[in-house]
């Protein structure tokens, strides 16, 4: 079964951003992210995988 983004909803519920406050992340299915719900960042999912690298993070909007 998948949910946001085509992943699994128990994955989502047990991600959490790699930032100093280890935040959960939600998802963003317009942007195709996954963003921390402390520092904003946004985090890419490819082919299904999430890309949880702090490299890799879309800085927060606004």
């Amino acid at each position: 079964m998948s949910g946001a983004l085509g992943l699994d909803p128990v994955l989502l519920e047990v991600l959490a951003c790699p930032c100093e406050e280890h935040a959960p992340v939600r998802p963003d299915v317009e942007r195709g992210l996954l963003v921390c719900t402390a520092c904003g960042r946004g985090f890419p999912v490819r082919d299904g995988i999430p890309v949880m690298l702090l490299d890799e993070a879309i800085p927060p909007q606004g």
